[in-house]
């Protein structure tokens, strides 16, 4: 069986760590709590390296990482759920973890709090680590009398969060290797290959074929302007990156991307989910409607979408539902609205909305295979064709050889 390491605390605080065999994580949970023991982490025994952790990792921000803070919220709840004051679990928190990085951020925390400042607000004054949604449910939590629950509830919206994210990234990580790989192949044939055929060309004493001449062509121009190249590519990502922040052409582009060929819709469903699962998880952590739909719409990326959320909030202030603003825009998919639109009328939005959440997290992971099997062949038939085409076009040279008189 795998081998996992945990730390966990007793019930009187004191910390305990060590290693125990299990099938899974969530077995060695049981174990611990059948041991009497509060589990605060568990973590596979050997770690490898993880592609997906790597690009979750924030450089030079000064935040945490999508991993970092999962685990802090995750430790705090279980801490707080067991009963353990606030001071105490992050007292715990600081013994425990090996973390340097989480244990710059929890000292400032649990300095704050001797003061007798709230939770919610110590968190506040940290804004590149903890975003206005994570406050809010904070906030909300206390509010309510129970911020180990609030915490729960807020750790398992990270995680789907992560998942979600994760997801994404894997798709995207064999295309991006299979684009690099090819393009690096070609560089070598056009920049070294080619040319070693030029000498051989030049004494032929007639003219290329046609293929070959553009080949050799192209092949010239890489080696003579590639700098030039790389530098007007340079400029062109910078001038495309000072558009996006004029608004006007950043919401052209949002809509233009929402109906894209294979990724407008993949697009449409990540945002979705995204926006359902934030607004569902701060409504039922107690969190007014009004201010939900403010601070959800904070996480949604496209601003098309957002503008959509605005009007919705603005009809909404005017006694009216949510469902029919987000419907008239066009931008949502027909059954997510219709299950808000349920959740409305049964006084169960909060939970519609987390299952509209679940609906579109599937969705999502069934849109990125479907693109990816028509994407991945669609790419290597492409590039196949292409490296194809410039040995063709040089063995159609070598061929002519033959043909010149002696």
């Amino acid at each position: 069986m795998p081998l996992f390491q945990y730390q966990a605390v007793t019930a009187d605080g004191e910390s305990r760590s060590g290693s125990l065999e299990g099938a899974d994580e969530q077995t060695v949970v049981h174990q611990l709590q059948a041991k009497g023991l509060i589990p605060v982490a568990v973590e596979p025994g050997e770690k490898g390296f993880s592609i997906t952790q790597l690009l979750n990792t924030r450089v030079g921000s000064g935040g945490l990482s999508d991993t970092r803070l999962l685990v802090f919220t995750q430790q705090l709840s279980a801490l707080m759920q067991a009963g353990i004051a606030l001071d105490r679990a992050l007292d715990i928190m600081l013994e425990v973890s090996d973390d340097q990085q989480l244990l710059d951020l929890v000292q400032p925390i649990q300095d704050g709090v001797r003061r007798g400042l709230p939770l919610s607000r110590v968190l506040a004054d940290v804004p590149e680590s903890f975003s206005h949604f994570y406050v809010s449910m904070v906030q909300a939590a206390e509010v309510s009398g129970d911020l180990g629950n609030g915490l729960e509830q807020l750790a398992s919206y990270l995680e789907r969060s992560k998942h979600l994210r994760d997801q994404v990234l894997s798709a995207l990580i064999y295309p991006i290797i299979l684009v690099i790989v090819a393009a690096i192949s070609l560089l070598i044939i056009l920049t070294y290959v080619v040319p070693q055929f030029q000498t051989l060309f030049s004494d032929m004493g007639q003219a290329l074929p046609l293929p070959t001449a553009i080949v050799i062509a192209v092949a010239e121009g890489i080696r003579a302007y590639f700098h030039w190249g790389v530098f007007v590519l340079i400029v062109a990502l910078l001038y495309w990156r000072h558009l996006l922040t004029k608004p006007e052409f950043r919401l052209w582009w949002h809509r233009k991307r929402l109906g894209l060929w294979l990724i407008g819709g993949v697009n449409q469903r990540i945002e979705t989910a995204r926006f359902s699962r934030s607004l569902g998880t701060l409504v039922q952590g107690g969190v007014p409607l009004l201010s939900a739909l403010g601070i959800a719409r904070e996480t949604i990326g496209n601003t098309c979408m957002a503008q959509a959320v605005d009007k919705a909030t603005k009809s909404l202030k005017e006694g009216k539902h949510l469902a029919g603003p987000l419907q008239a825009t066009g931008l949502f998919p027909s059954l997510a609205l219709q299950m808000i639109q349920v959740g409305e009328e049964t006084g169960q939005l909060e939970s519609m909305l987390l299952k509209v959440a679940d609906v579109y997290d599937r969705e999502v992971s069934t849109a990125i295979q479907r693109t990816l099997s028509i994407l991945t062949p669609v790419l290597i038939v492409g590039l196949g064709i292409l490296i194809a085409g410039i040995i063709m076009s040089i063995l159609v040279a070598i061929m002519s050889i033959n043909d010149i008189p002696i």
